[in-house]
């Protein structure tokens, strides 16, 4: 399934065909495709919504599906499975729809479109597309209107000011190129084989997660434990670790509140902040910067082997600074651990991402709705005091696994990219439409 560049032939009495820059070579003599508009293809309606909702809402196993946002996994193609249902008598307030409709989402992450496997009733931030037209594959239309083009035609033409979304209208407008069925078919099946390879490397990228996370907790004590269920065979018959306070072992400092004054004497400097720092990753693309006077250069600094974790924002998560800008800084809302005893730095990583999500990682946090990380507490942390050669041989093991997880989750992203690449150019776009 190579699509090849097609060579039309123009006239000077005829208007060039409309077609992609790519096509099948059984298409590429083919004649242009043909214009329409979703409205003229499908009928387009919106869901509705019963209220209060709650009032609606059952358990009953003759309930009906009810499906919200949040049922669905922005990364699908298929609607599979809904986690409530309503009672039958909110029918006359809401819409079923059947499988093989296509829905999309009418405000937020408003444009991308969902077939359904599954009959549902859907609210009003949905809108169904039902009765296709014979014109169209379903899929095609599936994957025609996931395209740039009509993706960029729902942000141009999405009203609001604030939170912006698209009504029933103006998804009816949606301008849709076709050619003759077996044309969409084609195009159709390619890029599912391709949905097929990501769903399969997503699955890969998933199951060593799943691993990596079992594996933490057989490598970590438990919480009330201060011994690990696994040990590597040549530490079997080593002694018991102990538990000390983060804040004996190591330095725990808070960064620099934002000042955007120019002192005396320093210099605008790059920072991390909370958005910087991911699980085990720092990003180091567009970062803000900050003045510094020259008493704080080093108070600030940053060097090879900190841990860097997040005060608030989603406060815990952690990353080892691995020292490729020397003049970075950090920010309060960041903690710099720098340890005073022999540890390796990525252990802490490992068992903060290990305990993220259980109860001994949440009361590490104040404040009702924004949670924050205080030093005072954090310095409270209990962590193994591991002997040295078993913190190599776990702290390699676990960096292995994430380096496995990076590698496999590039392939995944390299899989997006050909295939919004190949959306682009089996797809014409209006700019590509000329008139003689």
């Amino acid at each position: 399934m190579n699509p090849q560049t097609p060579s039309p032939v123009l006239t000077a009495e005829a208007k060039p065909a409309l077609v992609p820059k790519l096509r099948f070579p059984e298409f590429r003599e083919a004649e242009g495709w043909d214009n329409s508009i979703l409205g003229d293809l499908s009928e387009v309606v919106r869901g509705g919504s019963p209220r209060p909702i709650d009032g609606f809402l059952t358990t009953d196993a003759n309930g009906l599906n009810w499906l919200k946002i949040g049922d669905v996994d922005k990364e699908a193609k298929y609607v599979t499975r809904t986690a409530e249902k309503v009672r039958p008598e909110a029918l006359s307030k809401t819409r079923v729809v059947k499988p093989g409709d296509l829905i999309l989402s009418n405000s937020m992450s408003f444009g991308r479109p969902y077939i359904l496997q599954i009959e549902t009733c859907i609210h009003d931030g949905w809108i169904a597309i039902t009765d296709i037209s014979k014109k169209a594959d379903r899929d095609f239309l599936y994957y025609s209107i996931s395209a740039p083009g009509s993706q960029s035609y729902f942000v141009d033409n999405a009203a609001g000011s604030g939170v912006q979304n698209l009504n029933a209208d103006i998804i009816k407008a949606l301008p849709v190129r076709f050619p003759k069925p077996a044309e969409q078919q084609k195009i159709a099946e390619c890029l599912s084989s391709v949905d097929e390879l990501m769903a399969a490397q997503a699955r890969k990228v998933d199951a060593l997660k799943t691993h990596k996370k079992g594996l933490m907790q057989q490598l970590f004590p438990r919480e009330g434990e201060t011994q690990p269920r696994l040990r590597f065979p040549e530490f079997q018959n080593a002694g018991e670790w102990e538990e000390v306070a983060l804040g004996d072992i190591a330095e725990i400092k808070l960064g620099k509140m934002l000042d955007k004054q120019k002192h005396t004497t320093g210099r605008f400097l790059p920072y991390l902040n909370n958005l910087s720092v991911r699980w085990n990753e720092v990003n180091t693309s567009n970062l803000p910067e900050m003045y510094f006077n020259d008493g704080e250069l080093d108070r600030f600094g940053l060097k090879a082997g900190d841990v860097v974790v997040c005060e608030g924002g989603e406060p815990g998560r952690a990353a080892v600074w691995d020292g490729r800008l020397p003049d970075l800084k950090f920010q309060k809302a960041i903690h710099r651990v720098r340890f005073n005893v022999p540890f390796e730095p990525c252990l802490l990583v490992f068992h903060l991402e290990n305990l993220a999500g259980t109860t001994q990682f949440e009361m590490l946090f104040t404040g009702g709705g924004i949670k924050h990380l205080t030093r005072e507490t954090f310095a409270q942390l209990k962590i193994p005091l591991i002997p040295p050669d078993e913190q190599q041989r776990i702290a390699s093991c676990l960096s292995s696994l994430d380096a496995l997880i990076a590698a496999e989750t590039q392939k995944l992203e390299a899989l997006k990219t050909h295939k919004k690449g190949l959306m682009q150019q089996l797809f014409p776009s209006p700019e590509e439409t000329i008139d003689l």
